[in-house]
């Protein structure tokens, strides 16, 4: 049974979910990083918020750890290369939280337009300066959106709703999304130069760390109010409580700031700047979704393989999970088959799909292939960690698809590229089970067995009777025994799978059989 670790507050009927779905549990609140490093190894799976700090000395601890899921958005307390080199998938909830977040920055947005703390305070200190805080309407202002993701078409839907004009930036938005949510998409310097509101809607990246820089800042209109509830850094802070004292900017509502917790900063003590502490997901309702999401994440490919959400994975639905596994273990195989057979270095592997498969989600498969044909040459490789150990060694991957396949439903092949040409390897499913159906060119069908041998021969009379006399001689008992040839006389290849793997002297006079090229041991 997979057991989970909950090292961070979930509500009771959050945690009523592993329950129910079979899965152990144990309840750890507030581990100091050596008790987390103590217990790691007992789990498969770590559910956290923000507390809990998984770094790379927890993750090395936690020998049978698959998953790590975070309540929320941000995954900052996370060693995400260190879990991706490990194989082990980040995931988060990034929509638990999203109306709870755009809600937020409408919030600040009227806060800020209106001087609404300030105000807040003078009166309370029984000043009654009624003529000193001179606010704006939003209605028919401009507001523009830097990031019209998932919570950025929500801030869009709401200001739409008080009659505000919306503009957005956002280099990954279609033309046809725009129109769909009613936003005029713009390059950043025309909405710098165009909104009287500007929010913040993007991770932060190196792309877009400081995107509202010094220079930035001072392309915008001025009395322009700026609203960040996104990530902390995406605003040089500095620059923008500069621009506020001298009168270029209006105002700014921050709830994240570049350092967290943020004792001290250079936007605190301004009567323009209104700060909240980071509480763009804190509502009942937020914490209730996000803790309910990881959950079910959690179980769901704890017990069925989906994968949802996840930062340094292919996704994998609940729903599409069964269609994918025996293209999952074909491409594993063939993978491994394809590995096996390379001994220089690999420069570029491709992965073309072809037929019913190729209409699938083949993210998870292209992972998987690639895990697979580097496992034989590296230690600890799987489908989470080997697409960014490709990227590390500089081997290029490529995917195509082609609707038809000539002759199988489905086919998957592999072409790896090495230092000494290409060699090219598919499969297929027939009958529920994965299949080798073509090596360097030459069609054969071929189930396979955990040991198989491999051999490239010249199509002569007495090859095979050869080669089984030498297996028989051995002790070692043919399973199955498939050929593949050009053409009578040319090249040919066999793949035989064995009961037992054969020894290095076996295989050494195999080798020296006159009609052989190339003969392997294979495992799977």
């Amino acid at each position: 049974m997979p057991k989970v670790l909950i090292a961070d507050k979930l509500s009771q009927a959050a945690v009523d979910i592993f329950t129910q779905r079979g899965i152990d549990f144990d309840i750890k609140v507030g581990l100091t990083k050596e008790e987390l490093i103590a217990v790691a190894g007992d789990y498969d799976a770590f559910a956290i918020r923000s507390g809990a700090k998984i770094d790379k000395d927890v993750i090395a601890a936690a020998r049978n750890l698959k998953v790590i899921a975070r309540a929320g958005i941000g995954v900052d307390n996370v060693d995400i290369p260190a879990a991706t080199a490990k194989g082990v998938i980040v995931m988060n909830t990034p929509f638990g939280n999203s109306i709870t977040t755009a809600e937020h920055a409408i919030a600040m947005m009227f806060a800020v337009a209106r001087d609404l703390p300030a105000a807040d305070a003078s009166t309370q200190a029984g000043k009654w300066e009624k003529n000193r805080f001179m606010g704006v309407e939003l209605t028919a202002k401009t507001l523009g959106l830097i990031g019209a993701g998932n919570i950025g078409s929500i801030v869009a839907d709401r200001a739409l709703g008080l009659k505000m004009k919306v503009i957005a930036y956002d280099p990954f938005l279609a033309p046809e999304r725009a129109v769909e949510i009613g936003v005029e998409k713009v390059e950043l310097d025309e909405l710098l130069a165009r909104a009287d509101f500007i929010t913040l809607h993007t991770p932060l990246t190196e792309k877009t760390r400081n995107i509202l820089s010094e220079e930035n800042l001072k392309k915008t209109k001025k009395g322009v109010r700026i609203i960040n509830c996104a990530r902390g850094g995406l605003v040089d802070e500095v620059a923008l409580r500069k621009l506020i004292d001298e009168g270029h900017v209006g105002g700014a509502a921050f709830d994240v700031f570049s350092v967290e917790p943020a004792k001290e900063n250079a936007l605190f003590g301004c009567d323009k700047v209104v700060a909240t502490p980071h509480l763009g997901a804190a509502t009942v309702e937020a914490q209730e979704n996000v803790a309910l999401q990881v959950s079910e994440q959690i179980s769901d490919y704890l017990l069925t393989g989906a994968v949802t959400n996840a930062l340094n994975s292919p996704s994998v639905g609940a729903e599409e999970a069964p269609r994918l596994k025996p293209y999952i273990a074909l491409s594993a195989a063939l993978g491994a088959f394809a590995g096996q057979m390379v001994d220089v270095g690999v420069t570029g592997i491709d992965i073309a799909y072809e037929g019913d498969v190729a209409k699938l989600n083949v993210k998870p498969l292209t992972a998987t292939s690639l895990a697979g044909v580097l496992k034989p040459m590296l230690e600890g490789v799987n489908m989470v960690s080997a697409p960014a150990i490709a990227k590390e060694r500089g081997i290029t991957v490529s995917e195509s698809r082609q609707d038809e396949s000539p002759v199988y439903d489905s086919l998957i092949r592999i072409t790896v590229t090495t230092e000494m040409g290409k060699r090219s390897f598919a499969g297929s499913v027939i009958g529920g089970g994965p299949r080798i159906v073509e090596v360097k060119g030459m069609d054969l069908d071929a189930a396979f067995s955990p040991a198989m041998l491999y051999i490239n021969n010249l199509d002569k009379p007495g090859f095979i009777g050869a080669l089984g006399a030498l297996l028989g001689e051995a002790g070692v008992n043919i399973a199955t025994f498939n050929l593949g040839r050009r053409a009578a006389g040319e090249d040919a290849i066999a793949l035989v799978g064995i009961d037992s793997a054969p020894t290095d002297a076996l295989l050494a006079k195999v080798r020296a059989l006159p009609q052989v090229k190339e003969a392997r041991a294979l495992t799977f």
